[in-house]
């Protein structure tokens, strides 16, 4: 009987064991298999994961869709909002919910930083999401996570795709003004200082274009708005001769002149793709062949004579299905740069502030 006791202590205790591994790599029970520190054999194994709150907060997924749901529901550019928002967090420190925080005795916030202020929103609604997962799981899912999760539920409730998603990510403690100025493409880049930045993340061109499908700057633009300060160079003065951009199509850019004033108007928004700017689709693609591209960096997709991404606007405008694989792809592999795992970082209680 003692024997029987003895065996049944030491399954729950490797259950046990296992189930915190998964939600708190840090503790290190040899769990998690991408990125593991060193690739030493029997060092612990830190990294991210579909199934990371498979056992810690299943429901992790389902409260951050019903979220989601209401928001965009009420209002379908959250959508755009939240997809832009996990983009400009992984472009600086890495996803690591560093654009979270607010100003504090220790941290400077990249809210404030040139490509976030006035523009980047939908933290209330990562605030929501943040209150019921503390509700249901505390101190369990990382605001990082909840980025990504919300980018994704954001993009398939627009009409996109989805894709199975790693998670694990832990929290920064820290966010840098400087490198979220630095390493945010503004909307007048050319097309080398594109392909340069997303290199800089360990993207390629073909990331660069799939991920310009949908609603950020520096990209992602089937869905979303932008504002008239960020296309005003390219409607008076494109080439510092007071003359408008040449390859905008001539009827589109008469509309845009109507809601882009040459003096003022700065906050004034167009649609980044007029035709359908709520659903994720092609569509965006389709419009710069068309000279209806609203940005600069939409435009040199085409025009700036660098790598292949005219022949990938090209196919992406033909086949739907061809650029909703390849974003899908691309995500991933955006969401995966420099994560925080193991003991690295942590998790936040309220995404706004560190603990």
């Amino acid at each position: 009987m003692a024997y029987f006791k003895v065996a049944f202590g030491f399954l729950v205790t490797a259950f046990l064991s296992a189930t915190v591994s998964l939600a708190h790599p840090g503790l290190g029970f040899g769990w998690g298999g991408v990125g593991a520190p060193g690739g030493q054999s029997g060092a612990p194994s830190y990294g991210i994961f579909p199934q990371f709150y498979q056992f810690s907060c299943p429901q992790a997924e389902d409260i951050v869709m019903s979220v989601l749901e209401k928001a965009i529901a009420k209002e379908p550019r959250m959508a755009a909002s939240l997809l832009r928002l996990h983009f400009h967090d992984c472009f600086v420190q890495g996803c690591d919910a560093s654009i979270l925080l607010d100003n504090s005795a220790t941290i400077v916030s990249e809210k404030n930083s040139l490509p976030n202020r006035n523009s980047v929103r939908g933290f209330e609604v990562i605030d929501e999401i943040k209150a019921r997962l503390e509700e249901a799981c505390p101190q369990t899912v990382s605001c990082a996570d909840i980025l990504a999760m919300a980018a994704r539920g954001s993009t398939v409730l627009s009409g996109g795709p989805s894709w199975e998603l790693p998670l694990g990510r832990r929290d920064s403690k820290t966010a840098s003004l400087s490198t979220s100025n630095n390493n945010i493409p503004p909307p007048n880049s050319t097309l080398q200082n594109l392909i340069t930045l997303f290199q800089r993340q360990g993207l390629d061109e073909v990331d660069l274009v799939a991920l310009s499908g949908q609603p950020i700057v520096p990209r992602g633009h089937t869905i979303g708005v932008a504002r008239c300060a960020t296309f005003k160079q390219r409607l008076y003065n494109q080439n510092g001769n007071n003359l408008p951009d040449q390859t905008l199509e001539r009827t589109y850019y008469y509309g845009l002149k109507s809601v882009c004033p040459k003096s003022g108007g700065d906050n004034n928004i167009s649609p980044l793709d007029f035709g359908s700017p709520v659903k994720f689709d092609n569509l965006y693609f389709k419009l710069i062949l068309w000279g209806k591209g609203l940005l600069n960096s939409d435009e040199v997709l085409l025009t700036g004579n660098v790598g292949n991404t005219m022949e990938l606007v090209k196919a992406y405008a033909k086949d739907e299905n061809l650029f909703f694989k390849q974003f899908a792809k691309s995500m991933i592999k955006m969401g995966n740069i420099n994560p925080l795992t193991g003991f690295n970082g942590e998790v936040r209680k309220n995404c706004r502030l560190v603990n």
